[in-house]
């Protein structure tokens, strides 16, 4: 069944950004849940918020920085059960680069444009080597199935992809007024952040839109609470994701994690033949043509 009208997700997120990582098999299960409906009638929009701006103060003491910032996503990985790498080298010096390159990457289509996003994820959260330079950027997504990486280069320094990229900045600097007091629940309730003398939306945000208005759900959250929000912007909308075997999940998705397998394959158990990479917190396993060109193989 559909909804009286088109269903729309934006969500507010950064390539670096540890929770927006963590809620990454959460969003897998949304995204096939809404590309499930009849129709057609769901679309989903990223709006890049910058986490490390261009302008902010270098670290005095990048070393301590990266540790303390390595003790962060340690923290919050036992909340998401999300792998993460056993060193992180450096905090991520700027989010544009890496952003830039995931918004060129959506004009050689969606599919092109989520595995260019998840290659960037794990050079943080797989290599500990954040990729924050235009070089390293373009290094980080070699070999990515359907990327035109000629192309990429081009456009990754293009005037219409930083624009684009400029608004993103804006429109994550103007949130709604109901996440500017949240209070809970759980460690990350979403509250829009305090950037400057500007307000920023929290990372991950997700703000559903359907024929009977808007549902805003911020920060770590369950699965339920996003489906209950579409659901109720979407009168008649029932969302359910399709359950793949552990091989199925691996050849959709190409990187898969336990998290994912235990929400979409309902499997414990490894892809069979996959390259697994131990992180801290817990394996990554790779399609091994995914491992044949993947960074955290290379180096």
């Amino acid at each position: 069944m559909t909804a009286d009208g088109p269903l729309t997700v934006v969500e507010f997120t950064d390539p670096a950004c540890p929770w927006a990582w963590g809620s990454e098999p959460k969003f897998r299960w949304l995204r096939a849940a809404l590309a499930g409906l009849d129709g057609g009638r769901a679309g989903w929009r990223r709006v890049f918020g910058i986490l490390f701006d261009e302008d902010d103060d270098p670290a005095p003491d990048p070393d301590a920085e990266a540790a303390w910032y390595h003790r962060y996503i340690a923290d919050i990985a036992r909340h998401t059960a999300a792998p993460y790498a056993p060193r992180l080298r450096w905090v991520a010096r700027s989010s544009w680069p890496s952003s830039l390159a995931a918004k060129a990457a959506e004009a050689q289509g969606g599919e092109v444009a989520v595995r260019v996003l998840r290659r960037l994820r794990e050079t943080t959260f797989l290599l500990g080597a954040p990729a924050d330079r235009a070089g390293t950027v373009l290094d980080a997504v070699t070999g990515v199935p359907g990327l035109d990486h000629a192309r990429l280069s081009r456009d990754l320094v293009s005037g219409e992809v930083r624009a684009a990229v400029r608004r993103d900045w804006a429109e994550a600097r103007e949130p709604f007024p109901e996440v500017l007091a949240v209070t809970g629940p759980g460690p990350h309730p979403g509250r829009a952040k305090e950037v400057g003398e500007r307000h920023r939306f929290a990372l991950p945000t997700l703000v559903f839109t359907g024929p009977a208005g808007r549902a805003v759900v911020p920060g770590w959250r369950e699965l339920g609470e996003y489906v209950e929000a579409a659901e109720r912007v979407a009168p008649g909308v029932r969302l359910a994701a399709p359950r793949l075997t552990a091989a199925d999940l691996l050849e959709r998705h190409r990187s898969v994690t336990e998290p994912d397998l235990a929400l979409l394959a309902g499997s414990a158990g490894p892809p069979p033949g996959a390259v697994r990479i131990d992180g801290a917190g817990g394996p990554v396993w790779l399609h091994p043509s995914e491992a044949a060109t993947h960074p955290v193989l290379r180096g």
